[in-house]
């Protein structure tokens, strides 16, 4: 299954309705937030953390795509830190903008769950650091929950944890250099 995955970037693959439906599918699968207020909520939302990165910095979106063309995962990211003019800084990452300077590049990766701990998200990770390299950012950085299962993700794959923030430390910053 691994290999037959193929690492695509989003500008490379045609835009379609099941395109977008595979993505929002896992975007919202993998999401610790599961119910919203009403569609406007879970409109926004999804820009947040999904949206903006599609429409703003393509250039670093990548699908993991089966040979029947699924998308079974994705990753979005950025050269440019969360508190840069062009992205909005969610709640509790302000405590971590002396790392974003350090580490401005930052991503977001989800794994479809039949396709999770074989390998394709780190995939993913190397095809955007590789890129984001090229662009001359000198690492990334990640904000997640400090008990989150994806801290050993991102452990496995290069990162390490640098800070604690938010409310009572529950979120941790993990970050890999480019060096």
């Amino acid at each position: 299954m691994l290999a037959r995955v193929a690492i695509r970037r989003y500008l490379d693959v045609e835009r379609t309705v099941r395109l977008d439906d595979d993505i929002d599918a896992i975007f919202f699968e993998a999401s610790n937030t599961k119910s919203f207020e009403n569609e406007a909520a879970r409109l926004a939302f999804r820009e947040r953390w999904l949206g903006r990165y599609l429409r703003d910095d393509p250039q670093f979106a990548y699908l993991a795509v089966t040979p029947k063309g699924n998308v079974v995962g994705y990753l979005v990211g950025s050269v440019d830190g969360p508190a840069s003019n062009r992205s909005a800084e969610a709640g509790g990452i302000a405590a971590f903008r002396d790392v974003n300077k350090l580490y401005p590049a930052h991503l977001h990766v989800n794994m479809a769950p039949l396709y999770r701990g074989l390998g394709i998200g780190g995939r993913l990770i190397d095809a955007f650091i590789a890129d984001a390299r090229h662009a001359e950012a000198a690492g990334v950085h990640v904000v997640t929950g400090a008990t989150s299962a994806n801290v050993r993700f991102y452990n496995r794959n290069g990162f390490r944890e640098i800070a604690r923030g938010g409310p009572a430390d529950t979120l941790v910053c993990l970050v890999r250099a480019f060096g």
